[in-house]
C-alpha cells in the first residue's frame, strides 16, 4: 500500500503527474481527489510497500486551500475522509511517514492533529528501533528509551518500555557478575534469586539456580582438589580421595582422573619405601611391581637395579669373604657387573683387601714353608701395614734369631767336635724363652765336654 502526497503549487504541478491507477483534474478555482483501492488478497494488510493494498491518495489544488464544504459541495468532505481513510491505513500498516499536510478550517485541525499523531509514532518507533539495536548488536543494557514527550499512554509505553529492558538487564548483569567471578577464580559469589525485593520467576530463575548450582560444584571441586593435593604433596598423607556430590558428565570425569592420580601415587609411594626399607633391613629380594609410567617408571627402574647391584655387590662380598676367610681360598675378586661411583669403589676396595690379603698370607707360607726345610734366608717383604706389618716384622725377626742360633750352634758344635777347639760357647744376642734355654743347654753340653 503507498501514499503519494501532492502539496504543491499549482504552476509546478504536470497533468500526467497523477500516480498509476489513479487519476486527477484541475482545473482553475476547483480542488479535485480521487482515492482508489485495489485489494490482492482480502483481509491482508501488507508490510510498506509490498504488493496487495494500492492506495493514491492525490490531493491536487488550484489556488488557495479550502475546507471542506467551502464551497458549498459535498467534494470537500469526500476529499478529506479519503485522505484520513488513506493516512490510517498507512498507519495500520506501519508507515508512520505519512502526513496529510496543512489544510483550512476544521479540515487544517483534523490533518494536524493526525499529523502530530504519525509523527509521534514516528519517533517512537524509531526510538525503539534505536534501543533495540543498541542492546541487540552492541550489547549495551544500559542503554533506555528517551523521554520523547507526549502524555500518559506514550509516556508509560516509554516506562513500559525501559522496565522490561531493566528487568531483563539485571539477572543478565548478574549472571555476567558471577561469570565474571568464577573466570577470576572467585567462588564465592552467587546469583540473587530475588532482585529489588522481588523473586526472580520462570527462565531466570532457572538459570539463576544452575549458576548457582554449577558455582557450588565448582567450589565443592575445587575444595576437594586443594585437600587432596595437600594432604598427599604436602602433608604426605596418602590415600586421600576427593567426595564432590551430585556431579556429573566432566566434572565427574575430573573427580575420577584426581583420585585415580592420588590412588597411583599412593600405590607407587607406597611400593617405592617398601623396598627401600627392605633394603634398609637387609632384605634385597625385594622389588618394585606397581604399574608406572613416565619418570615415575623411571624411578621405578632406577630403584629395582639398585636392588639388582646391591644383591649382586652382597653376593660378591660374601663370596670373596667366605673363600678368603673361611674356605683359606687365596687370590679371590668380587665381580660386579654395571656399578658406578661408591659402588665400584666398594667393589675395587673388597678386592684390593683380598688381593692384600692373599699377598701378604702367601708371603708369611712362603716363608714358613722355607724355614720347615731349613732356609732361614727368607724374609717377609711384601708391603704391610699395622698388625700384619707387625707380624711380618716379628715372623722376619723370628727366622733372623733361628738363623742366628743355628749359626752359633753349628759354630760351636765344629769347633768342639771337629776342631777339638774347647771351651767354645755361643752368642745368640735377643734370644729369650726356649731359644734362650737351647743356646745355653749348647753352652753347658760344651762347657761339660771341656
Amino acid at each position: 500500500m503507498s501514499l503519494d502526497r501532492d502539496h504543491e503549487a499549482p504552476d509546478a504541478r504536470q497533468d500526467d503527474g497523477a500516480l498509476p491507477g489513479s487519476s486527477a483534474s484541475t482545473k482553475a478555482g476547483s480542488t479535485t481527489a480521487e482515492y482508489s483501492e485495489t485489494t490482492a488478497d482480502a483481509g491482508a494488510a501488507p508490510a510498506n510497500g509490498s504488493a496487495g493494498d494500492a492506495v493514491s491518495v492525490v490531493v491536487a489544488t488550484d489556488g488557495p486551500p479550502r475546507g471542506p464544504g467551502a464551497d458549498g459541495g459535498p467534494g470537500s468532505v469526500e476529499t478529506l475522509l479519503s485522505d484520513l481513510l488513506a493516512g490510517l491505513s498507512k498507519l495500520c500498516d506501519g508507515d508512520f511517514t505519512v502526513r496529510l499536510g496543512s489544510r483550512d478550517g476544521l479540515g487544517g485541525e483534523v490533518s494536524r492533529r493526525f499529523d502530530e499523531l504519525a509523527a509521534t509514532q514516528e519517533r517512537h518507533a524509531r526510538e525503539l528501533e534505536r534501543v533495540s539495536n543498541v542492546i541487540r548488536r552492541e550489547g549495551r543494557l544500559t542503554q533506555r528509551m528517551d523521554d520523547l514527550g507526549g502524555r500518559d499512554g506514550w509516556r508509560s509505553v516509554t516506562r513500559s518500555v525501559n522496565s522490561l529492558i531493566d528487568d531483563l538487564a539485571r539477572p543478565t548483569h548478574e549472571v555476567g557478575r558471577v561469570i565474571a567471578a568464577v573466570a577470576e577464580g572467585d567462588l564465592s559469589q552467587h546469583m540473587p534469586l530475588e532482585i529489588a525485593g522481588q523473586p526472580v520467576r520462570g527462565e531466570f530463575l532457572r538459570i539463576g539456580t544452575t549458576v548457582n548450582t554449577m558455582v557450588d560444584q565448582l567450589s565443592s571441586f575445587a575444595d576437594e582438589v586443594t585437600r587432596v593435593a595437600r594432604e598427599v604433596g604436602t602433608e604426605g598423607k596418602l590415600a586421600g580421595q576427593a567426595q564432590v556430590k551430585g556431579v556429573s558428565g566432566v566434572w565427574r570425569d575430573l573427580t575420577d582422573s584426581v583420585n585415580s592420580m592420588a590412588g597411583n601415587l599412593t600405590s607407587q609411594v607406597r611400593g617405592i619405601a617398601l623396598v627401600t626399607t627392605a633394603v634398609a633391613n637387609g632384605d634385597l629380594s625385594q622389588k618394585i611391581t606397581v604399574d608406572a609410567q613416565g619418570e615415575i617408571a623411571e624411578l621405578k627402574h632406577t630403584v629395582n637395579t639398585m636392588v639388582d647391584q646391591l644383591s649382586a655387590f652382597a653376593d660378591e662380598v660374601t663370596r670373596v669373604a667366605k673363600e678368603v676367610g673361611t674356605e683359606g681360598k687365596l687370590g679371590g675378586q668380587a665381580q660386579v657387573k654395571g656399578v658406578s661411583g661408591v659402588w665400584r669403589d666398594l667393589t675395587d676396595s673388597v678386592n684390593v683387601m683380598a688381593a692384600n690379603l692373599t699377598t701378604q698370607v702367601r708371603g708369611i707360607a712362603e716363608m714358613a714353608a722355607a724355614v720347615q726345610r731349613g732356609d732361614l734366608t727368607r724374609q717377609i717383604t711384601v708391603d704391610a701395614r699395622g698388625e700384619v706389618a707387625a707380624l711380618a716384622h716379628t715372623l722376619n725377626t723370628m727366622v733372623d734369631q733361628l738363623s742366628s742360633f743355628a749359626d752359633e750352634v753349628t759354630r760351636v758344635a765344629w769347633e768342639v767336635g771337629t776342631e777339638g777347639n774347647l771351651a767354645g760357647q755361643a752368642h745368640v744376642r735377643g734370644v729369650s724363652g726356649v731359644w734362650r734355654d737351647l743356646t745355653e743347654s749348647v753352652n753347658s753340653m760344651a762347657g761339660n765336654l771341656t
